[in-house]
């Protein structure tokens, strides 16, 4: 049982990496961290800096970086550091582990929310072009921003409390990094509730997710079908192809590392599957999105040169 005058620690499994194996994949999910970083705030720091960006898209770019960035800041350094560490030493604290689920759980909210929020903005931009400005404006995209955050705060934060309500038993978690799935198994209590609470946060998120994109890009295909015309579809296919295919591999991921929770003979598959989640959706957001949109392409000579010409 618990000791309420003393801080609580809890034991991370972390990644197991064969003695032989360790610098490499050390060195490996220390330059991801890196390069996943500097290119998301590369992002952020060109859109801010290039008026020309400040258009709902670019903007909501930005989100995505931002949030990229939170999670691996959250997750990777902590992995990096107990991979330098023997099992027995890898401990963090109650509080320290709160604040990575929490993390976590909004970085998944907050991926489905701007990727909602993108599939919206290429409907409009589409099928809705003439009033385009005035549907997608800054100070409707800042709302909706301002509302999904706020509505995510309070939903994950009911999620961790009802986890951190329960009494302790156990102290180690087989994981690589904290979740609210891990901090609630510690408990001996009953778990119901939190069961029911977390199967609804997830199957609430996901369907309005993918139900938001099928929808809205039903309707583009519709526009593109009936209209004929060989301008709205390369239109179409410019700006939808990696939001969706972007949308597809955050999807399929996170459905993965959930398929294997369910598994538990499968925990090294699993420890892999998530990282692989935190590092290559991240990693290819500012490749394939960014730096692939027009706008932003033809700014990265001038925002290279503009320290030269002061």
């Amino acid at each position: 049982m618990e000791n309420g005058t003393s801080p609580v620690l809890l034991q991370l499994e972390g990644l197991m990496v064969p003695p032989s194996s360790l610098s490499l994949v050390f060195l490996s999910l220390l330059l991801s961290h890196v390069f996943i970083v500097g290119s998301n705030l590369g992002v952020v720091a060109l859109v801010w800096s290039e008026h020309a960006l400040h258009q709902p898209m670019y903007l909501l770019m930005c989100q995505l970086a931002v949030n990229d960035v939170m999670k691996n800041v959250a997750v990777v350094p902590r992995i990096l550091w107990d991979m330098l560490l023997p099992v027995h030493r890898r401990l963090i604290p109650l509080g320290a582990c709160v604040t990575q689920a929490f993390a976590i759980h909004m970085y998944g909210w907050n991926i489905h929310a701007i990727f909602i929020f993108m599939s919206i903005d290429r409907y409009v931009a589409i099928c809705r072009p003439l009033r385009y400005s005035l549907i997608m404006s800054t100070r409707t995209l800042v709302r909706m921003t301002v509302f999904s955050w706020g509505l995510g705060f309070l939903l994950v934060s009911g999620l961790l409390g009802l986890s951190l309500r329960l009494t302790r038993c156990r102290y180690f978690i087989p994981s690589t990094y904290c979740s609210n799935g891990v901090l609630f198994n510690l408990s001996c209590q009953n778990t119901f509730i939190n069961n029911v609470y977390g199967i609804t946060f997830t199957v609430v998120l996901l369907t309005g997710s993918i139900g938001s994109v099928v929808l809205t890009y039903g309707f583009i295909t519709v526009a593109c079908l009936t209209t004929r015309s060989r301008s709205l579809n390369r239109k179409a296919l410019q700006t939808c192809s990696t939001h969706l295919l972007l949308y597809l591999i955050v999807l399929f991921s996170g459905l993965s590392v959930i398929a294997l929770y369910r598994y538990p003979e499968y925990k090294e598959y699993r420890k892999m599957t998530s990282i692989l989640f935190d590092i290559i959706p991240s990693a290819l957001n500012p490749v394939i999105y960014a730096f692939q949109c027009r706008e932003i392409h033809q700014s990265l000579p001038y925002i290279s040169v503009l320290p030269l010409l002061k």
